[in-house]
């Protein structure tokens, strides 16, 4: 506190004081014109709220397209029958190359048998040409075919595991179709909480307009009540 402002406390001048202590803070009148304005924009925003709309909290309106179960229901179906269908390539897939293995098996053991002729020749005539071409074209084959087979197999485990993934697809569909039955319960269970004595087609209308009610329909003030009170009442006597 300066010399100032201490005088003036000590005068009695403490109007004067504040109007001066506002002037030198105006971080004060900033921060109360941001709230307000913080507070105008959030009643703005709650303002442009449309009931009507199906955002938020407001549900969905209970359209075939919104049954939540039978959709469920659905994807279950058709992951299954997709899933059957896959399993059922990769399965065509497999059988068709062990087939190729066994061929290529078949192939490998003939080369093998053309090898070992083709180096008696090339050893016995060692000065005819076509017998070492031969035996180099039957190793070279040989290689082809041993580089088949491990491509072959190496694609009969990824199958092999592939098929065993898709088992977890399995284990989502159950757990879909317990989180329907759990639903399905559920809603039983409020139907029977909220099951009543009386049918529904027997019950007592709601009234259309009750007191407090926001509408214009409503019967208020005495005259309007002794007005009803008097026709209702000469009604009865004609």
């Amino acid at each position: 506190m300066t010399q100032e402002e201490l005088d003036a406390l000590m005068d009695g001048g403490i109007d004067d004081l504040d109007e001066e202590i506002e002037e030198n803070n105006p971080a004060k009148e900033n921060d109360e014109t941001e709230t307000k304005e913080t507070v105008s924009t959030e009643s703005e925003n709650s303002e442009k709220i449309d009931p009507a709309n199906n955002s938020g909290i407001y549900p969905p309106p209970a359209t075939e397209e919104h049954q939540v179960v039978s959709q469920l229901d659905e994807v279950t179906k058709d992951s299954e029958e997709k899933a059957s269908e896959i399993l059922d390539i990769m399965d065509e897939i497999s059988n068709a190359m062990l087939e190729n293995e066994e061929d290529s098996n078949t192939v490998l053991k003939t080369l093998e048998e053309q090898k070992a002729l083709f180096e008696k020749l090339s050893n016995k005539f060692p000065n005819i040409e076509v017998f070492k071409e031969q035996l180099a074209k039957s190793e070279e084959a040989i290689t082809l075919i041993n580089k088949n087979l491990e491509n072959a197999q190496g694609a009969g485990d990824n199958i092999m595991m592939a098929m065993d993934i898709m088992q977890f697809q399995d284990i989502h569909r159950q757990k879909i179709e317990r989180v329907i039955n759990i639903m399905r319960e559920l809603l039983q269970y409020m139907n029977r909480i909220f099951e009543g004595k009386i049918d529904d087609s027997k019950r007592v209308a709601s009234a259309k307009h009750l007191h407090g009610d926001n509408t214009e329909d409503l019967v208020d003030g005495e005259d309007d009540l002794d007005a009803l009170i008097s026709q209702f009442a000469g009604g009865k006597s004609e």
